[in-house]
């Protein structure tokens, strides 16, 4: 049993698993292909991804990989809280640029899924961070790509201050939207 909320990007949603608890501690389904194509989401996920970050401000992103191997991506966060962020780089969508943003935790137990078409990022805003997500295609050198966190044509609004921040080499050096592979 899971609960599916839309949160304004068409196929961006926040999906809250059942939690079942006692003395012993809890149970959960986080995931079930069948109860997730009974509400919507027939996806086949094939990779599992398990990310740590010992400091609060890690912000890991903007990341999407291009067709043939574009990537539907379940996010959960298994030990901490994060702020989660879609863009829709769809070239043809009437959503073009927007972004949502949803915090995601080990205490609100709730999952962000991001679909095909979308970059992806989340910052970190508690230490000992620990985010598990699954894909629908496996990781592709060749069509991985990043957009600049903090590219003023998106204007994601992170919580923390850019001097705060701990970034890779990769995105540091990602492009600009206006410069990057984008879907059409």
């Amino acid at each position: 049993m899971i609960e599916v909320r839309p949160l304004g990007l068409e196929g961006v949603v926040e999906i809250v698993p059942k939690k079942f608890g006692d003395d012993r501690g809890f149970f959960s389904e986080t995931y079930n292909a069948d109860r997730f194509a009974e509400a919507g989401i027939p996806l086949t996920f094939v990779q599992d991804n398990h990310s740590y970050s010992k400091a609060v401000g890690v912000l890991r992103g903007l990341h999407y990989q291009l067709p043939p191997r574009a990537q539907d991506k379940l996010v959960r966060v298994t030990r901490g809280r994060i702020l989660d962020v879609a863009v829709d780089i769809r070239r043809s969508s009437p959503t073009f640029r927007r972004w949502v943003s949803l915090e995601v935790s080990a205490e609100k137990w709730n999952q962000i899924l991001i679909p095909v078409g979308f970059a992806h990022g989340f910052l970190t805003l508690e230490p000992d961070t620990e985010v598990v997500y699954k894909v629908t295609d496996v990781y592709s050198p060749e069509h991985d790509r990043s957009l600049r966190f903090d590219d003023p044509e998106i204007g994601v609004d992170w919580p923390i201050a850019r001097d705060a921040l701990t970034l890779s080499a990769k995105d540091q050096a990602a492009p600009l939207l206006a410069e990057a592979d984008i879907f059409d």
